[in-house]
């Protein structure tokens, strides 16, 4: 198994252990409990987004491609990146999951399923290799004018961890107008609802993969979320998703 980054310090001086460990987690909990999804705040400095951008046109740090007009996921591409991860995707990972795999315990506990998941982001890879889940997910997401991301879930094996997150790349009204993250939850009975999610440049949305739990009158159910990207209406729009769990 890949081993995950540990030199959590940029070139530029980024230093990724203390910016995550300054996030208001307390908040970002209570977000994802509320809503579904929760803020950062900006993680990624200007050039850290630039870098990251840059490397869409380098074939050779990506395993895979896809255009989403061929499998009706919606219009725009995206590559998953091949070992090793570029440097603030490989430090923010296991520092983010260390921060989230309490809250994916408390909500399996709450919602009475039996997984739990393990301290550290390497314990859980081990897990994901075992069950032969072994192709790294995070990805850089490129969309043009027109472009847009149908509802989904990014489950990608029988064993995926309930968060991912989400970094925007571009700066809003200046590389690109439209383009909106966009959560939808579904419960039961109840009409759809959604949930826009404004970020700013070197901004991170975390949100729940597939489920979250809401207190009922008998108790907690859970509630399904899907979400996506709406159209974009002028120029480019780049992001790169940090998925915790690896793919069949």
């Amino acid at each position: 198994m890949p081993a995950t980054n540990r030199h959590n310090t940029t070139p530029d001086g980024q230093d990724f252990e203390a910016m995550v460990a300054a996030l208001d987690w307390a908040r970002i909990e209570a977000e994802l409990d509320a809503h579904g999804v929760g803020l950062t705040g900006r993680l990624l400095d200007a050039e850290a987004c630039a870098g990251l951008r840059g490397l869409y046109a380098e074939p050779a740090r990506f395993r895979s491609r896809i255009v989403m007009a061929r499998h009706g996921f919606g219009r725009g591409e995206y590559q998953y990146f091949a070992h090793p991860l570029p440097q603030p995707v490989a430090a923010l990972r296991p520092l983010v999951y260390a921060r989230l795999a309490p809250i994916a315990n408390r909500w399996n506990e709450t919602l009475g399923i039996a997984q739990r998941y393990p301290e550290s982001l390497d314990a859980f890879l081990a897990l994901c290799h075992r069950a032969g889940q072994q192709r790294p997910t995070p990805l850089l997401l490129k969309y043009e004018a027109g472009d847009y991301n149908c509802l989904h879930q990014d489950l990608y094996g029988d064993l995926f961890f309930p968060f991912q997150m989400v970094i925007l790349l571009s700066q809003p009204g200046r590389d690109f107008t439209g383009g909106e993250f966009t959560l939808v939850e579904q419960r039961p009975r109840m009409q759809s609802r959604p949930e826009v999610v404004p970020l700013a440049q070197g901004e991170a949305a975390i949100f729940a993969v597939q489920h979250r739990p809401v207190e009922g009158t008998r108790g907690a159910y859970r509630v399904n979320l899907r979400h996506g990207v709406s159209r974009v209406r002028s120029g480019e729009r780049f992001t790169t998703g940090l998925i915790f769990h690896d793919a069949r």
